[in-house]
């Protein structure tokens, strides 16, 4: 499907579409900006009529299991947008800015194609808000996996709100299909890409000459525990993060990183903390897929020759891997966690090999370590430092990997008076 002019469309219509797609932006940009009043308006408006149920029959087609409104509602709040605002482009966001012989004046990048990411339900319309803020045309590629979630959400948005249709676009295209895909490309100022390095390659090899390219790569995340201040509640809250997110998102915890050189240490602890662990893991279907991960990955690596000193820790609907190594790695995922030995004078060279990669922290400590430890860890490149489990929980006024987002869909232009 597409969405185009408000409307929800059959792919038939994408070539058509796409054809007069230069002209139909062009007429938008050179009209009246989009305020990002009028935006933070509908979104408030609409979240309003989604916490109030409104929309609960159409939703239940689309949210995954483990995904509630409730997880998606704190964003779609006036004061949640005006934070987020004010915390990435300051008091004045679009104010004109006086210089001795110019003013600078902040404008949209211009239109932006967004490759919107399937590891996390909403992140599609996320991301086309964000452009929406900074008053750019916005160009979305969704994700294989979206299931219609985010065209629902285009046409509820833009209903509430018919200034948002000509600055919002959907396509449901195949990833290869690279014809259609650098026909968009060949509209925008900005491509906004979220993946790994393969595609933000491909990205790079149909964005044209002088497009901005602005890249959301996979990262890496973990926990580190060099004590505690309430054991249970510390490794229960991990647990719990561990299994809700499946660690299918950037900021889930991979590795578990121990305070220590001892393998008698990590074993204790492997055998401590599986029952937690599994007691956070008993849903439905999540045993035989969480098994069928942790073993196939030992039986990879045994292949491979790398499974020297590892045990598999197997437990209903989750799994341990004990390793010798300290690199930070992705584990195989489905609430099958790697434990590793990790002292803390070696924690900031293993940290600094993965640079660029880095992205969350859950940090588990003694009181007294927190602030040392925290300082450690931003050092080395971590761009969020956390509790045990709220690594993936989301913040007012957080960066995303480190930066504000909202800065890089923004221009400057210098005019001298």
């Amino acid at each position: 499907m597409i969405f185009a002019n408000g409307k929800l469309l059959p792919d038939s219509e994408r070539k058509n579409i796409i054809a007069h797609l230069e002209r139909e932006i062009n007429a938008v940009r050179m009209g009246p900006p989009l305020e990002a009043g009028t935006v933070v308006a509908a979104v408030d408006a609409l979240g309003k009529r989604l916490a109030g149920g409104e929309f609960d029959r159409l939703l239940a087609q689309f949210l995954p299991p483990n995904v509630t409104l409730g997880d998606l509602l704190p964003l779609l709040t006036r004061g949640a947008i005006q934070v987020k605002l004010a915390a990435e482009l300051g008091p004045d966001p679009f104010g004109d800015r006086d210089f001795p012989k110019t003013t600078a004046r902040v404008l949209p990048l211009g239109t932006l194609l967004h490759i919107a990411p399937g590891n996390m339900p909403g992140l599609p319309v996320y991301t086309a808000l964000e452009g929406l803020l900074t008053g750019n045309v916005n160009l979305v590629k969704l994700p294989r996996g979206d299931k219609g979630l985010s065209l629902a959400a285009f046409r509820l948005l833009t209903e509430q709100e018919p200034r948002l249709a000509p600055y919002l676009y959907g396509f449901d295209l195949p990833s290869g299909e690279t014809g259609p895909l650098k026909g968009l490309a060949a509209l925008a100022d900005g491509v906004v890409t979220w993946g790994g390095e393969g595609a933000v390659a491909a990205v790079r090899a149909i964005a044209p000459p002088g497009c901005k390219l602005i890249e959301w790569g996979h990262r890496l995340s973990f926990a580190y525990l060099s004590g505690y201040e309430d054991k249970q509640a510390e490794l229960s809250a991990l647990a719990q993060h561990i299994v809700e997110t499946n660690q299918r998102l950037c900021s889930s915890c991979q590795v578990i990183f121990l305070d220590t050189e001892r393998r008698e240490e990590a074993e204790a602890f492997c055998g401590e903390f599986l029952p937690i662990l599994e007691s956070a893991a008993r849903r439905p279907g999540a045993g035989a897929r969480a098994t069928l991960s942790g073993y196939t990955a030992l039986l990879e690596r045994a292949v491979e020759g790398r499974s020297a000193g590892e045990r598999l820790y197997q437990g209903r609907g989750c799994s341990l891997i004990l390793r010798s190594d300290r690199e930070l790695e992705l584990s195989p995922m489905e609430g099958n966690v790697l434990v590793k030995c990790l002292p803390q004078r070696e924690l900031f060279s293993a940290l600094r090999r993965e640079k660029g990669r880095l992205q969350t922290a859950g940090l588990i400590c003694a009181p007294g370590k927190r602030g040392e430890l925290t300082r450690l860890l931003a050092r080395a490149g971590l761009t969020r430092i956390t509790r045990a489990g709220t690594l993936s929980a989301s913040f007012p006024g957080e960066a995303h990997d480190g930066e504000y987002p909202l800065r890089r869909y923004l221009r400057v232009v210098d005019v001298e008076g």
